[in-house]
């Protein structure tokens, strides 16, 4: 074996890296291997120890997956990360696939060569994605394999090891609900659907069910894990026990059984001899799962994670939580605002600047825990990269003429925050307030909806893009994510995007309301806010349901052509920025208040 060592771009080229992989592979009889972006828990963030796409190609996004074979490699990802990837990613090495163009299958059929064996590792990869891996190999006329430990880790000398973040309880008063009362009621869902047991993979349910937290992964505040919730209420936790702080044996009580956590096999093997219906759910769930309990016997029931909807239908404490914190995320983003007017033509403002500027206002909130992702401050061109980070080779001067894209967000103990914002620095041309105003209309658009229960994400989404496909426009990403409460600032089961989804949304349901237009080379338009969906009036017995916004900050008047408004339009971003202007001007300085006056003044 090759041992190598060293990050992405540093001592060790991604050329060399490759080449001592393919020779492992070939030292195992391996045609080629597939590394996702992924962990166990198929998390967005991963733990240093886990960041295996980019140690082996230096493509660092949250979303991708390289196939390496033994003359041909290539690098998937979507419409989010297609910039990205071209500046990361050295196009010697590896193809630079989009994966809608190109999808996986496809391009594995075509250079797969026949009789050959494809690796993967099935900790890493959900039975849903093995499955299309299994067409494009019967197509190639060759074999998935699964293997026992993964390749790249025999490789890599210094990987980093595994996080040890310490685990905490997560009070009562910020979650609106007992971790007693969550166990009885999904084992309950368990009971009904006549299932005896469900296995959790995902720790975001996890921390969500047991009222925890953690530091195990950047940006999501919680441990990595698994469990298994039995239908009277009682879960096994297989965990780390060097994680778990002193008051945790109380908080949890005794219907919480630890256990570490290589003892997880076996305890699925105990469930198939006692002849038990377990659930798994097949697009969160690690393969090597669902082939231990069949190699085992056991009955499964593949369905959805039965925490992931209760999770998303926030409490009313979350709910008052998530306002709360938006009122406090609102008052740093317009102290921010303020300031990047002042300074950004005199002071030679960069976009790590920028977004250290944010963070800092942010981070003296007493129950600031961290950001909720990576800022995306995109100057110009810069902008245009839907999942832009910002690095010292990349960093751009504001400059005058030009748009400033600031997508950012927090963890605080009573909610998480995640907010856009395109500011023009200077005067900006009529060309970049046409099409910002027409991704505004369609931000309006759909903060304005007023629906039926029983509505998805997917029916709604036209009605933010409807602008912009006026004008032959269109954006590359989903309309709306849901987010959770101090979790995940990306979560399901709902979102708003052209792709089917038939999770209706529900009252409780948090979800991002972010259109966007990106002009390659020159600038990134994108509006976000959050809304929460509440009640609305209906008739004839009818049940209606709206969206209540919680993000709370200026959007750019400078940028806004009124010739394009209408006039219901213009009234709800008056009304909007009255709200904003009432609600945050106790909470900011003076010289700030005097700034908000007038960036939140009546349009007309």
């Amino acid at each position: 074996m090759t041992l190598i060592e060293g990050q992405p771009g540093l001592e060790i080229s991604v050329q060399d890296r490759v080449s001592a992989l393919r020779h492992e592979l070939k030292q195992r009889g391996l045609g080629g291997f597939i590394v996702p972006h992924a962990d166990e828990h198929q998390c967005e963030y991963l733990a240093p120890s886990a960041e295996r796409l980019a140690w082996i190609t230096g493509f660092t996004g949250s979303a991708g997956l390289a196939v390496i074979l033994a003359d041909f490699a290539a690098v998937f990802v979507d419409g989010r990360y297609t910039l990205q990837v071209q500046a990361q990613v050295d196009d010697m090495v590896f193809e630079r696939c989009h994966s809608t163009d190109m999808p996986v299958r496809d391009w594995v059929a075509d250079n797969l060569p026949g009789g050959s064996k494809l690796g993967y590792d099935p900790w890493l990869h959900t039975p849903t994605q093995i499955s299309e891996f299994d067409t494009a190999c019967c197509l190639a006329g060759s074999e998935m394999t699964p293997l026992d430990n993964n390749p790249i880790d025999a490789i890599w000398s210094d990987r980093p090891p595994p996080p040890l973040g310490p685990i905490v309880a997560h009070d009562d008063t910020f979650t609106g609900r007992s971790s007693a009362d969550k166990l009885t009621s999904v084992a309950a869902a368990l009971t009904a659907g006549r299932v005896d047991a469900a296995v959790l993979s995902a720790p975001d349910s996890i921390a969500w069910l047991l009222n925890v937290r953690g530091s195990d992964v950047p940006y999501s505040p919680m441990p990595l894990s698994f469990a298994i919730l039995s239908d009277d209420a009682s879960l096994d936790w297989f965990v780390d026990s060097r994680k778990l702080t002193a008051e945790l044996d109380r908080h949890l009580g005794a219907d919480v059984r630890i256990h570490p956590p290589d003892v997880l096999g076996p305890a699925l093997d105990r469930l198939a001899e006692a002849n038990k219906t377990v659930r798994l759910d097949p697009a969160r769930s690690p393969v090597i799962l669902f082939e231990r309990l069949e190699r085992a016997g056991a009955r499964i029931n593949r369905g959805v994670d039965p925490c992931q909807l209760p999770k998303a239908k926030k409490t009313l404490a979350e709910l008052d939580g998530f306002r709360a914190a938006h009122k406090r995320d609102g008052a740093a983003v317009t102290k921010f605002l303020a300031w990047l007017e002042a300074n950004a033509l005199c002071s030679g403002v960069t976009e790590i600047m920028a977004a250290d500027r944010l963070e800092a206002l942010r981070s003296v909130d007493e129950r600031f825990r961290g950001l909720s992702f990576p800022t995306i401050s995109g100057a110009g061109a810069n902008g245009a990269i839907v999942h832009y980070r910002v690095s010292q080779e990349t960093n751009r001067e504001l400059q005058r003429g030009s748009l400033y894209l600031v997508d950012s967000g927090a963890q605080y103990l009573d909610g998480t925050t995640d907010i856009t914002r395109t500011v023009a620095i200077g005067e900006p041309t009529a060309e970049m307030r046409h099409d910002f105003t027409l991704v505004l209309k369609g931000h309006i658009a759909l903060g304005n909806a007023k629906f039926p229960a029983g509505t998805s994400g997917s029916q709604l989404d036209v009605l933010a893009r409807r602008a912009l496909w006026e004008h032959g426009f269109d954006y590359d990403h989903g309309t709306g994510h849901g987010v959770g409460s101090y979790l995940s600032v990306h979560e399901g089961p709902q979102r708003i995007a052209k792709t089917p989804n038939q999770v209706a949304l529900e009252l409780g349901m948090v979800i991002s309301n972010e259109p966007g237009y990106y002009k390659t080379g020159e600038y990134g338009i994108r509006i976000e806010n959050l809304v929460a969906v509440t009640d609305a009036n209906g008739r004839d017995g009818q049940a209606m349901l709206a969206f209540e916004t919680l993000s709370l900050a200026p959007i750019d008047r400078n940028l806004v052509d009124l010739a394009l408004m209408t006039a219901d339009e213009i009234l709800w971003l008056d009304a909007y920025h009255a709200r904003v202007r009432d609600t945050l001007t106790s909470l900011i300085d003076e010289k700030t208040a005097a700034w908000l006056a007038r960036a939140t003044a009546p349009l007309t």
